[in-house]
């Protein structure tokens, strides 16, 4: 490896080393000034190529294509690329500095005082973690290498930052191992990586899924997976360092499946189960009253109603005559004078109005306390309704009589607009409780949606042609922007926050044509979908190789083969996919796009590329390849 660039020197007349902040067998990262960016912090990538001469070009070729990949990374979740260059046969990437510890340096801390990451730590960063994944996993990109090292805690925001893609370190290994056997993997921590990772090459959106869940596990035992993982019966035994809730261990331990199909297949899919999880935990923390489960007939609601209700009038004494409680006095109840009066006239007189006084008062109270007082059957009733529907939808129709209980069925409203490309969509309108609006409009695949809300009482999901949210940050939020991964109708749908009888919003909507991104010092190639390259050796004697495999809308799985001049070159395929044949300088070949099949006498020799693209999202292949001399 060439010795390290010394600090203070200015590559590119712009990028100011000021010290190193790692080494590795490919390279090292540099923090230095960006002179260009009034002396920005960035992350200089060092790749150091091994070879000269053909070598050298193909590690060029290989740097600019990963390079690419990169670029379609635009996520305030991880350190943004800016560019490439070359300088003294070395290579450059140019990425945001991101200032913070990374996780393994946090539990590192922690354990000197025997502490590690709690429950609550822990979904916190699966929460913050799951968009970037989505907008990778949606982008056709694998991370590969998630691990406490390669997660920041962001000093500015405490947002949890996911660095060091495992494609940087793929073309780092490509760049030094360019005839790396197929199927040989090149990116993956042990522990981390799952077996399909390690032992095939192959990573999917599970992979990742798979290595966060590591991750997890030792931030919150603060042991290493090769303590927790029991390699004579091939499983997990996390839980025996760490106790937590059981809705948690169920969610990590589906992401530890050995199997890629038991795992959660999507973001989506685990966002799903965490938020189920999270609403679990609320309900644990605030348990109901007991009362509000009791059924209206229940004899000691009854009792408890009758009590509260007969102890209120304090006046009333009960009859000496009997047991009975009546709420009518008796004669007896009313106090007796001490004084004797001597005129019977007055005595009389004064007797009628105390009876008459007595008997009113006493009518007038029992009839208020009968009206006030509440029908036990009645009286639960509302309190069951309150609870399952707190805010109930309004009666549109007014009416003398005591309105039914409203309906909680939803009502849907749908609406066809025809968006402009480069040109802005403005929406007001209002939106009633319990109503879902529909704004169905067509794209293409590639191009730039902004949809965005100025009233915080509506939210909005952006639906593919599926029906589905597209991602997990298309879901119920007040803005999106981001690429569409089909062509199709979309939708963008509108409803109102729960406990909101009506409110009046704004939608600005507007699609945008993909711009390609443009890449120093040389042009950049399309952003398409990730290469997965790997090339095609035959043992001696043999002609003919069969090659089974899985590609996508996202990937192309790119075979190389050395041919002679004057050999023949012959290629099928069977599944869902097309070929591609180009030449060792990458020049398609005559009537060699889009076909299935493919057969020619090679005239000029050399490494041909064989491209198999998926006309699908997923689809399985078997692809022959067979060189021979002309007989």
């Amino acid at each position: 490896m060439q010795p390290p660039i010394p600090l203070g020197t200015v590559l590119q007349n712009r990028y100011r080393l000021i010290k190193i902040l790692g080494q590795g067998g490919f390279g090292r990262t540099y923090l230095a000034e960006d002179l260009g960016r009034f002396n920005e912090p960035c992350a200089l990538k060092e790749l150091i190529p091994a070879g000269m001469g053909y070598a050298l070009e193909k590690s060029k070729e290989l740097f600019q294509r990963e390079a690419a990949i990169l670029y379609q990374i635009q996520h305030p979740q991880v350190p943004q690329f800016r560019a490439t260059f070359e300088q003294d046969q070395r290579l450059f990437l140019v990425q945001d500095y991101v200032e913070g510890k990374t996780y393994r340096t946090l539990l590192d801390e922690r354990r000197t005082s025997n502490q590690t990451f709690s429950e609550a730590e822990v979904l916190q960063l699966l929460r913050q973690l799951l968009p970037v994944l989505a907008h990778l996993h949606i982008r056709g990109i694998i991370h590969r290498d998630i691990s406490p090292e390669n997660i920041i805690l962001r000093q500015s925001d405490a947002k949890s930052v996911l660095i060091d893609f495992g494609v940087v370190k793929e073309l780092a290994t490509r760049l030094q191992s360019p005839n790396i056997k197929p199927g040989a993997t090149t990116v993956g921590k042990l522990g981390y990586a799952p077996s399909e990772q390690i032992q095939t090459g192959r990573a999917y959106p599970s992979s990742d899924l798979y290595a966060l869940a590591v991750t997890c596990v030792v931030l919150l035992t603060g042991r290493e997976p090769q303590e927790l993982f029991d390699d004579t019966q091939v499983k997990w035994n996390w839980q025996r360092w760490v106790k937590v809730s059981p809705g948690l261990a169920m969610v990590l331990n589906r992401m530890l499946s050995y199997k890629p199909s038991d795992r959660y297949q999507s973001v989506a899919d685990l966002a799903k189960a965490i938020q189920t999880l999270k609403a679990q935990l609320k309900n644990q923390h605030n348990p109901q009253l007991p009362t509000l489960n009791r059924q209206p007939g229940n004899p000691e609601l009854s009792q408890i109603q009758t009590i509260a209700v007969g102890r209120r009038p304090a006046l009333i004494e009960p009859s000496s005559s009997n047991n009975q409680t009546s709420v009518i006095p008796a004669p007896k109840t009313r106090p007796k004078t001490r004084e004797i009066w001597h005129n019977p006239w007055a005595l009389t007189a004064i007797g009628i109005f105390v009876a008459l006084f007595t008997g009113i008062g006493s009518w007038a109270l029992v009839s208020y306390i009968l009206a006030q007082r509440p029908v036990p059957q009645t009286f639960s009733s509302p309190m069951i309704s309150e609870s399952l529907t707190p805010t109930p939808t309004p009666s549109q129709t007014p009416t003398s009589t005591p309105p039914p209980t409203p309906s909680t069925e939803p009502i849907n409203y749908s609406q066809r607009l025809n968006l402009v490309t480069g040109v802005t969509t403005r929406i007001e309108d209002s939106l009633k409780a319990n109503t879902t609006l529909n704004y169905i409009f067509n794209a293409e695949q590639g191009q730039q949606l902004s949809a965005i809300l100025e009233d915080q009482d509506v939210l909005l999901t952006v639906l593919g042609p599926n029906q589905e949210p597209i991602n997990a940050l298309a879901e119920r939020v007040s803005r999106y922007q981001g690429t569409l991964p089909f062509t199709g109708d979309y939708t963008i749908q509108l409803n109102p926050i729960q406990g909101v009888e009506r409110s009046k919003y704004k939608l600005n909507l507007s699609l945008e044509n993909p711009v390609e991104p443009t890449l120093t010092p040389t042009p950049t190639p399309t952003v398409a979908p990730s290469f997965e390259v790997e090339p095609i050796n035959f043992n001696p004697g043999e002609t003919t190789r069969q090659i089974s495999g899985q590609t996508g809308l996202q990937q192309i799985k790119r075979y190389l083969v050395n041919v002679q001049p004057g050999q023949v070159l012959s290629v099928a395929v069977q599944g869902s996919v097309t070929l591609d044949i180009r030449t060792s300088d990458g020049e398609l070949v005559e009537n060699a796009a889009k076909v299935q099949s493919w057969q020619q006498q090679i005239s000029s020799g050399g490494e041909y590329q064989i491209d198999v693209t998926a006309l699908e999202e997923f689809t399985d292949f078997t692809l022959n390849v067979s060189v021979r001399d002309l007989e």
